[in-house]
């Protein structure tokens, strides 16, 4: 069993969803970022998405574009999103990790270097925004073939005629995308996501984890009800940006990433109560 299974299977047996918390890599500086990462599961996180950041994000809404940009500044690149992952796991070899972003970076770096690489330094999985099923080849297949699961989004437009070819390859967990748009938005319908999580599930066994638009305890507590993941990234990443004093990190900037999770695992652990 994977760690990703692992961490799904024990949220099912807490009767809760799992909380599947972004950050950026590197924002606002490495440090930084390190201890924010490793405060992350004390906090209540169960699943760390770890972004890499890109110069152009073309999926992220302002807060995750700032965000890259901050952590580009301070000098990550993706051998230094790899170093981060290394040290993080010589502290905690059970917390999963999904890498987050966009093909450019990974290409450049070198597909099956930038594989090998990623899962000796304990990485558990990979959200490839920019790849479409149709291009699996490219890095699906190689990503599986080396042991990283390859975990796909989904959207309120991905009708069942698509939704197949969408699966045929995704492992580890099924990211549902509750809205059409980029990161940062409002949640206009929670029923609507609920329908839409039972229907993905007649198409496959995997968790189904939502994200976009998910802000608040309530709003994961309420959509928690149906996932049994949820997704937080932009409120985090506008808790770094708005911790900072002129651009750098502040003694607050850890503890504000660190209360909101705490705060959303609340909102997680109520879901099903």
């Amino acid at each position: 069993m994977t760690r990703i299974e692992k961490r799904f299977a024990e949220a099912k047996a807490a009767n809760r969803p799992a909380l599947v918390t972004y950050v950026m890599a590197g924002d606002p500086d490495l440090a930084t970022s390190q201890a924010i990462m490793e405060a992350l599961p004390q906090a209540g996180s169960d699943i760390i998405e770890f972004g890499m950041p890109f110069s152009d994000p073309m999926a992220d809404g302002v807060a995750i574009q700032l965000s890259g940009q901050r952590a580009l500044a301070a000098g990550m690149t993706l051998r230094g999103v790899l170093d981060m992952v290394e040290n993080f796991r010589r502290k905690d070899e059970t917390t999963p990790i999904v890498l987050m972003g966009y093909y450019n970076p990974i290409y450049v770096f070198g597909v099956d270097g930038f594989l090998a690489a990623a899962k000796a330094a304990g990485v558990d999985g990979l959200i490839i925004v920019d790849l479409p099923p149709e291009e699996d080849d490219e890095l699906c297949i190689p990503a599986l073939k080396a042991g990283l699961n390859f975990i796909r989004l989904t959207t309120p437009t991905t009708d069942d005629k698509r939704l197949p070819a969408v699966l045929k390859n995704t492992s580890g967990f099924v990211y549902y995308v509750s809205m059409t748009g980029i990161t940062g938005a409002v949640i206009k319908s929670r029923g609507a996501v609920g329908e839409a999580v039972e229907r993905i599930k007649g198409h496959t066994d995997l968790p189904v984890a939502v994200g976009f638009g998910i802000k608040t305890a309530e709003d994961a507590a309420e959509i928690g009800k149906h996932a049994d993941g949820i997704v937080v990234g932009t409120v985090l990443v506008d808790a770094v940006g708005k911790s900072l004093a002129d651009g750098k990190a502040t003694d607050k900037t850890v503890a504000a990433v660190r209360d909101l999770v705490a705060d959303l695992a609340s909102g997680v652990k109520r879901a099903r109560g």
